[in-house]
């Protein structure tokens, strides 16, 4: 029940036994059972489930924001950082202010987080905006300043919680070009939950499905398609026919 920082090894994250109970007595929830899988260094992982399947727990569990109950989690040398479904950007502050916060918790120099916040404005295409105020932007830009702020702990693993389920489909398939592309030039590891099948064949180098809860490993997908992927290409529309079926059948079976 510990998180481990061994070093020297080829994987970024690793979940043995990983289980989640909420409460006790009658009044248990297991929310996860003995989930355990790796991430390759570099990896980008897609993780799918029903609502309420613990996948949302599963990145707390990660992030070391919530105790685990049984089973470890090695997340080696690397730094972790957890983003969520909504940008939950400080009002009063500007673009640029609210990306110097995280800077700041790090004990990063006045002149320097300046400099910093505006090399990670350009990183997401948001050059020029430092001074807007977060009611000023669209949701993918405050996403995107959302993004930009992840990055601004320098951490080289990234826990993304549906951060594009409240954008229109249009925004969300540009995001997915940027979030790829910075991926690769940071060369990040990305575990990424979505409850969108597409979108979780279009980004990831592999799906994990999860089982209703609680939640437990029911299978993993690789995809083979080579990038750039198209979210409406027939190999990703395939894949992810395949992957419904898959959880629309452990739905069924649990009624839910």
């Amino acid at each position: 029940m510990s998180v481990g920082t061994e070093t020297g090894t080829e994987h970024a994250v690793r979940l043995d036994g990983v289980s989640k109970t909420y409460g006790k007595g009658r009044t248990a929830l297991l929310a996860l059972d003995d989930v355990s899988f790796d991430v390759r260094r570099g990896e980008f992982v897609s993780i799918l489930g029903a609502s309420g399947c613990g996948k949302s727990t599963l990145l707390s569990l990660i992030a070391g924001l919530d105790p685990l109950s049984a089973g470890t989690i090695d997340v080696s040398d690397h730094r972790v950082s957890l983003m969520f479904q909504e940008p939950a950007l400080f009002p009063w502050l500007t673009v640029a202010g609210n990306i110097e916060i995280a800077l700041r918790m790090r004990g990063v120099e006045r002149a320097a987080r300046r400099e910093r916040s505006a090399r990670l404005l350009d990183v997401v295409r948001l050059e020029g905006f430092g001074r807007k105020r977060p009611h000023e932007l669209s949701g993918g830009m405050r996403q995107r300043v959302a993004l930009a702020r992840a990055l601004a702990q320098d951490a080289d693993v990234l826990l993304m919680d549906e951060p594009f389920g409240a954008l229109d489909a249009m925004t969300r398939d540009i995001l997915h070009d940027e979030l790829e592309r910075i991926w690769r030039e940071r060369e990040l590891t990305v575990l990424f939950v979505t409850h969108n099948v597409r979108e979780a064949v279009r980004l990831g180098d592999r799906v994990v499905l999860l089982s209703s809860r609680p939640g437990r490993v029911l299978k993993e997908f690789p995809v083979e398609q080579r990038r750039p992927r198209r979210i409406d290409s027939p190999q990703v529309a395939e894949l992810a026919s395949a992957i419904t079926d898959e959880l629309r059948a452990e739905v069924s079976r649990h009624g839910r």
